[in-house]
């Protein structure tokens, strides 16, 4: 099944509206923590603004696109769980890597405890499933309609 671009980069714009979202307002309602990504990365791009625009360029385009064009043919199952396979994946990454990059310690636990990272989980794979759905969508109502008829 190929993807379309135009959908495969709607879908990371809708997952990273949502994990954006959840980080500022959503956990912080939920009682979870504030997760402030932006100056995070700000911090080692020179501001909030450039730390935003990397939160962005990588919701939105570079991690849409190895999700369709490297991952999407290997990972098991229906759209929305090849994307929340991704979130996951993702979601490794950050935590193994990224955070103790901006010196948040492995699974951001110089940040507060376990609770950061359980925020971060709920977002990547919020981000996942909403990327997985809108890109895969179309191309498996299509295969779901072929099947049947």
């Amino acid at each position: 099944m190929k993807l379309k671009l135009g959908r495969v980069v709607l879908g990371g714009i809708v997952g990273t509206l949502a994990i954006t979202f959840l980080m500022y307002v959503g956990g912080p309602m939920m009682g979870l923590p504030r997760m402030d990504v932006a100056a995070m990365l700000g911090g080692m791009l020179g501001g909030w603004g450039m730390g935003m625009a990397m939160h962005i360029l990588n919701g939105t385009v570079i991690f849409p696109l190895i999700f369709a064009y490297v991952l999407y043919a290997k990972l098991p199952g229906s759209p929305h769980l090849k994307g929340i396979l991704w979130g996951l994946i993702l979601w490794v990454l950050a935590q193994i890597v990224v955070m103790p990059m901006m010196g948040a310690g492995l699974f951001g636990l110089r940040m507060g405890g376990m609770m950061p990272a359980v925020g971060s989980l709920l977002g990547h794979i919020v981000y996942g499933a909403l990327l997985g759905w809108i890109a895969g969508h179309a191309e498996a109502e299509k295969l779901g309609r072929t099947a049947t008829a």
